[in-house]
């Protein structure tokens, strides 16, 4: 007799080979790890911020004196080299870090004036937090990414159920285990997985936590909302997008190629805030060209970077550079040859059509394209004709925060690249189809909490009763007075 429980598979992108096997939570699963979810929250929150700072620090020293274990597993599920992995856990170390130990500065309770009418009252704002928080993260960063919500939550005071990716399970699993390791007085249920694919997602939404965090594609973000909506679950959706890096005439060449070459090709290209696009103006391209072909052809899939971790993401690359071939563009590093799967070997394409899907669609693949321009105007309109709004990077020496003002994304960078990832007092999330919510900062911690609007009257006014039958005449004609006093003057 066969087990009817599907099981699910997570093998190494680059060989194969299997890395671990899951049962497959489906929504009675859901709905249990929910459960035990609501029953831990009040034990969470009721910790108070000291409390609850303290056992994220001690996560975070748990996951630094487990480094090497944790980085082998991401190679392995993922792909990335060691190296990455361990930048990719030394970012997710800081946003810990950094959400324990601000939390109680950005959720304190704080007092609002009342205004001329409700002058006899005290006004109070204090953050509560949601309650249970469900989130599902992705396969590119399967540490990074999702902390970005789960570290904030947990900071906020809810209890998390986190739905790794499908293509990263292990890596998840063991996130989630590292803080039952670090804390072991907690709850079963402050912070907990749940496993499979896009069914378990669909009941985690449908399981009545207070918010969804998701990140993924736009395709799918959409999918979470029309499930969330159901229920009326508040989500935040963080998706793709179609990054353009600007290079102005101005800009320092050398360190804009360089700044090109790793934010295309980093991570096999499997970044949503990676460069994807390019915008040169002319009478800097050739050498900026130079630089960045000099920098691509000794680039190496297998040693720079990894295998494609989502083998049908490889047909997706091989698609977009057949169409931007076809669309007019020229190959000047890579082309149709670079598809080897599992890996694909850096591709830089000149001069492809705007209407091609390599300049149009998110690649997630180690491919960029470039395009000349007559001015930085024409670089910032072509930057901005997208549906996405996601990030950019520019490089200019004495114009690049003007120009980055004029770009519609959610966050950018100058002079270098991805910069804004690394500061965690700054909030991440795009515009359009890249999604909307913030996560990571002030906005990260806001975003997983709710206000409670509090007001007290401290003593009471004579004849100013106005929320009451038993108000006068008297008392409204004094209103009256006030008002055009107030309100009725122009300056």
């Amino acid at each position: 007799m066969t087990d009817p429980t599907p099981r699910l598979r997570s093998t190494d992108p680059a060989d194969g080979g299997l890395v671990a096997e899951f049962d497959v939570d489906g929504p009675e699963q859901v709905a249990a790890a929910v459960a035990r979810a609501r029953e831990a929250s009040t034990w969470w929150a009721g910790l108070g911020f000291a409390d609850r700072e303290r056992r994220l620090l001690r996560w975070a020293a748990h996951l630094t004196r487990h480094a090497e274990e944790i980085t082998a597993l991401v190679r392995a599920e993922n792909g990335k080299p060691r190296d990455d992995v361990f930048l990719e856990l030394t970012l997710t170390l800081e946003h810990i870090r950094w959400a324990a130990r601000h939390a109680r500065s950005v959720l304190r309770p704080r007092s609002v004036s009342p205004g001329a009418l409700m002058a006899n009252h005290a006004a109070r704002v204090e953050q509560r937090p949601l309650g249970v928080v469900g989130v599902i993260g992705p396969w590119n960063y399967p540490l990074f990414t999702p902390n970005g919500s789960i570290a904030y939550a947990l900071a906020a005071g809810n209890a998390v159920v986190f739905k790794p990716s499908e293509h990263t399970p292990a890596v998840g699993r063991w996130y989630v285990e590292a803080f039952a390791a670090a804390n072991p007085d907690a709850p079963a249920g402050v912070l907990s997985a749940v496993q499979g694919g896009g069914e378990t997602g669909a009941a985690l939404c449908r399981a009545g936590v207070d918010k969804l965090a998701f990140t993924g594609s736009t395709a799918t973000g959409k999918k979470i909302m029309a499930t969330c909506a159901e229920t009326l679950t508040p989500v935040l959706v963080e998706c793709g997008g179609k990054d353009a890096l600007i290079v102005a005439a101005d800009a320092d060449l050398t360190a804009a190629a360089d700044a090109a070459a790793w934010g295309a090709m980093s991570n096999s290209g499997q970044t949503c805030v990676g460069v994807e696009r390019i915008y040169v103006v002319r009478e800097v391209r050739e050498r900026f060209l130079a630089e960045l072909e000099h920098r691509l052809r000794r680039v190496r899939a297998g040693v720079h970077y990894g295998p494609m971790t989502v083998p049908a993401q490889v047909e997706i690359v091989r698609g977009h550079v057949a169409d931007a071939l076809a669309h007019g563009a020229t190959a000047r590093v890579g082309g149709a040859e670079s598809v080897r799967p599992p890996y694909v070997d850096p591709v830089l394409l000149v001069d492809a059509d705007e209407d091609s899907a390599a300049v149009r669609e998110e690649t997630f693949g180690p491919t960029v394209t470039v395009r000349t321009v007559e001015s930085v105007d024409e670089a910032v309109r072509l930057a901005n004709a997208t549906e996405f709004g996601l990030a950019a990077t520019v490089f200019s020496r004495g114009r690049g925060m003007e120009i980055a003002r004029r770009i519609r994304a959610g966050a950018t960078s100058v002079n270098a690249v991805l910069g804004f990832a690394a500061v965690a007092a700054l909030p991440f999330g795009g515009v359009g189809a890249s999604g909307f919510g913030r996560i990571h900062g002030a906005e990260g911690l806001l975003e997983f909490s709710r206000s409670h609007s509090l007001t007290r009257q401290r003593f009471a006014l004579p004849g100013m009763a106005l929320m009451s039958f038993e108000r006068t005449a008297r008392t409204m004609r004094l209103v009256e007075r006030i008002v055009r006093w107030r309100h009725g003057r122009a300056r």
